[in-house]
């Protein structure tokens, strides 16, 4: 269903049988980011994320703790659910920098 005002796919409620629970986990990670705008790093209601990408190396700031909290998994506090988190609040932040600050032809809106 289409949202006319815009534009974007709307989904009802129970449309769909999530076979991951992706609904779950989504949440999981909104409440996640969210914890972030009232913890230590939003010090001054401004995340040091946003002064990395406003100088332009957001997108190699996002790639690395991609990285780093990859090969962390299973190692550092064993298989620790909030590096996986993490993992997706900076794959996230990437999807914003890639559509809003690299500008790349292949987009998708």
């Amino acid at each position: 269903m289409i949202n006319e005002e815009t534009e974007k796919p709307k989904i009802e409620k129970n449309e769909i049988e999530y076979a991951f629970d992706e609904d779950l986990y989504i949440q999981e990670l909104k409440n996640h980011i969210d914890s972030t705008y009232t913890a230590h790093y939003a010090q001054n209601r401004v995340q040091s994320t946003e002064f990395i990408a406003d100088a332009g190396h957001g997108e190699g700031f996002c790639i690395g703790n991609i990285i780093k909290y990859a090969q962390r998994y299973g190692k550092k506090a064993g298989r620790n659910r909030k590096d996986l988190t993490k993992i997706a609040h900076y794959v996230i932040i990437m999807l914003f920098i890639h559509d809003n600050l690299i500008g790349d032809s292949n987009e998708i809106k």
